[in-house]
């Protein structure tokens, strides 16, 4: 389709932002010409991909058979799909295109929990606008992003996609993406629509097993998991996402607790909800449903508007109206929300893409300068022993060793869009940019792999067909790095994962480095080199021998398109690291689930009578949730709480003054965190409750203030079974991280 046709079709202007009467009026007057099958048709989301069996995507649109197509990435097919659904089908209602655009489409940001390492939510939203204005580009109108599931098990491979353990700190991401995504309001020029994913609890799965079932009481629920959809929500989240699993045995796709009961009548949620891949014809499957028609059925009432290529909804939801057992209204419901979305997308107006925009959108050299500073502050500098870091520009002789330092694809890490190209600037790359008159000599060492390969990889990872390396091989390469270590005069470990070991279908049993990695990391550092180790992981790492061994130690996560240079800029000093831990680093695999938002017992860990819930080593942490060193140090001193007494619904706020101590500027992300004393429940032992990343040039001070109100101060209670603000006792504490020893008290009165 050329360029001045869509300029033809397309509207002049763009569309006006209507009201919601509006909006609602204009609906009618569509939903009152469709038919009950053309009805059906905008409830039902196809594939496009070539690969996908049944009938082509081009003949189901042509008859109204479809409101959303999925699985292509190509802006001509877009325009041809379009043109079928606009002009040749019955209903000529325009179609959503949608994709998984998670931390970029053609510029690559670090990966969501990375980006949540950088505890500044607009580090988030920059990069999902620029996602966004390169997914619209490409005909993109829907990410299936940002994934809002609270992870406390490290071994889940998913983990990598949201923004940790917390829900302070995930409620923040969270309306932080949504409005990189879609901007002010729906139809915003160059965004797209968001998707809040998966509904609910899908983090919690038992044993971190992806796709298992979970089993959350409603406080655990409402306290942690919930608040990160609701914030969504707040912030104008257009689409929902059903998880998977069965959630206290209902599964979540037809769970009409979670997507009405929640979701619609509590929170007052206007979009509309779609399914993950194929969930509602799994629910048969999952021993829910009787049959498919069944599982029709009860994913609809349960709230699920539209069936992601499951094809369940356009085979039985007519037969169900028909014999009397499904009301029209549920479908008419549905279809009004799915309606609504498009008139406010303006898809009406302007359903094609210029296809001469997105080689202009994606070679902005804005795009790759956030993505480098993004990574910059993703970044978290676990040690930095005898302040090896950072390193001197005038190095002359340095090796780069590891399976990853030269892997674009471990930079920039899992869920690449249908297509991509990796193009990542790798470490070694950083490095040599970094140093240009150095030698800098690279050394893979063994290659590492899944023990058992993901079902994503004949389509999303090429590399998993290449031939394994025999035992021979892995040793020979292990020995040439070692010499090249051998030769250097300082090193550089870059260690890790390989991409498709975090991710969808990606939950790991063991937290350790795969492979010989850390039997490398040993031999190195026997040679009694200078070494600094760099991660790249999608996940929390048991990395408890680099942690007492190697001097320098920087988490670099997966950092996407500049994570190279970003690194590079770390290493040597361009960039200050003020990165800190949005989740928990266990000591071994088989410690997840933890986390620091725990209940005490009749035994506190801190009693020196009772060190350890284990006899055979310590329970807690390696890394706490919100550490996080700098090339400078900070005091944070002088807490106030304005009033030590407040009434129950007033706030009241707390203050700290903030001092960079050391001799270059840096950032320091200043952490409030409270304990209620006593009260109808057991509190948690410490909740995230505000948080602050400030630049402080040497010897500057600020002052940091926070408001605690009934939203901070409020839970909700198993006992009464409703939230409730108490007349009670409180610590608080302000500090670098979760384990702050600065305190003052609050009393909440009646």
């Amino acid at each position: 389709m050329e360029t001045q046709t869509i300029s033809e079709m397309n509207a002049k202007e763009q569309p006006p932002i209507l009201s919601e009467a509006e909006v609602a009026a204009r609906v009618d007057v569509i939903l009152g010409r469709l038919s009950l099958e053309e009805k059906i048709g905008q409830l039902t989301q196809i594939s496009g991909a070539a690969w996908f069996p049944g009938p082509k995507a081009e003949e189901v649109i042509r008859k109204g058979g479809a409101g959303s197509v999925l699985w292509l990435n190509d802006v001509k097919q877009f325009n041809a799909l379009q043109k079928i659904a606009v002009e040749e089908s019955p209903s000529k209602i325009p179609l959503l295109f949608a994709l998984d655009v998670i931390h970029g489409y053609h510029t690559i940001f670090p990966v969501p929990l990375a980006m949540a390492s950088s505890w500044d939510p607009s580090v988030a939203e920059r990069a999902q606008a620029v996602a966004a204005k390169e997914a619209r580009a490409a005909g993109l109108h829907w990410t299936f992003g940002p994934m809002l599931d609270i992870a406390r098990d490290a071994r889940w491979g998913r983990i990598v996609e949201g923004a940790g353990e917390d829900p302070y700190l995930g409620a923040a991401m969270a309306a932080a993406q949504v409005r990189g995504f879609q901007g002010p309001s729906l139809g915003t020029p160059d965004r797209v629509l968001a998707c809040a994913k998966h509904f609910a609890g899908y983090g919690a799965a038992d044993g971190g097993r992806d796709y298992d079932p979970v089993y959350l009481p409603e406080g655990r629920l409402r306290n942690v998991y919930f608040p990160p959809f609701e914030a969504a929500v707040k912030a104008g989240v257009g689409t929902f996402m059903s998880a998977y699993m069965d959630l206290n045995d209902v599964p979540a796709s037809g769970n009409r607790f979670l997507l009405r009961g929640i979701l619609r009548d509590e929170w007052g949620f206007k979009g509309f909800v779609v399914s993950d891949a194929f969930a509602v014809g799994s629910l048969v499957k999952q021993g829910f449903a009787r049959d498919r028609r069944d599982a029709a059925l009860r994913a609809l009432s349960a709230g699920v508007d539209m069936d992601m290529a499951s094809n369940t909804y356009p085979i039985h939801l007519a037969g169900l109206v028909e014999d009397g057992t499904l009301k029209l209204e549920v479908i008419e419901a549905a279809v009004r929300s799915i309606l609504a979305i498009k008139v406010q997308m303006g898809l009406f107006e302007q359903p094609y893409t210029d296809e001469s925009k997105l080689a202009q959108v994606v070679t902005l050299p804005e795009h790759r300068q956030e993505a480098r500073l993004a990574a910059q502050r993703s970044m978290v500098l676990l040690r930095n022993e005898g302040g090896l870091l950072p390193l001197a520009k005038n190095l002359t002789n340095v090796a780069v060793i590891g399976p990853l330092a030269d892997s674009m694809e471990a930079t920039e890490g899992s869920w690449m869009v249908f297509g991509h190209m990796p193009a990542a600037v790798t470490v070694l790359a950083g490095i040599r940019a970094k140093l240009p008159g150095a030698k800098v000599v690279y050394a893979p060492g063994p290659e590492i792999r899944r023990d058992i390969a993901s079902w994503f990889d004949n389509d999303m990872n090429p590399s998993a067909k290449q031939v394994p390396q025999t035992p021979g091989q892995a040793e020979a390469t292990f020995q040439v790095a070692l010499d090249v270590a051998h030769n250097a005069d300082l090193v550089v470990m870059v260690l890790g994962e390989t991409a498709e070991m975090a991710g969808e279908a990606a939950s790991r049993a063991s937290l350790d480095l795969p492979g010989r990695q850390e039997e490398l990391l040993k031999a190195v550092m026997a040679l009694g080199k200078p070494v600094v180790l760099v991660l790249l992981n999608g996940r929390p790492l048991s990395i408890c021998w680099a942690a007492e061994n190697v001097p320098a130690i920087l988490e670099a996560w997966e950092p996407g398109s500049e994570g190279g240079h970003a690194i590079a800029d770390i290493l040597f000093g361009d960039a200050n690291p003020g990165g800190k831990l949005p989740v928990t680093f266990p000591r071994q695999g088989n410690h997840a689930p933890l986390y620091y938002a725990r209940n005490f017992t009749h035994m506190p860990e801190n009693d020196p009578q009772y060190q350890s819930r284990y006899w055979d080593g310590p329970t807690t942490p390696l890394y706490p949730f919100g550490f996080g060193l700098s090339y400078t140090s900070f005091a944070i001193t002088n807490l106030k709480v304005d009033s030590p007494q407040v009434k129950v619904g007033s706030p009241v706020t707390v203050t700290a003054d903030v001092t960079n101590t050391g001799p270059v500027a840096g950032d320091e992300v200043v952490q409030l965190y409270i304990h209620q004393k006593a009260g109808s429940d057991s509190r948690p032992m410490r909740e995230l409750k505000g948080f602050e990343r400030i630049t402080l040039q040497p010897g500057e001070t600020k002052t940091v203030s926070f408001t605690l109100g009934p939203d901070e101060l409020g839970y909700w209670s198993t006992n009464l079974g409703k939230w409730i603000q108490e007349a009670e006792d409180f610590d608080i504490w302000v500090g670098s991280d979760s384990l702050a020893t600065l305190h003052a008290d609050l009393t909440v009165v009646r």
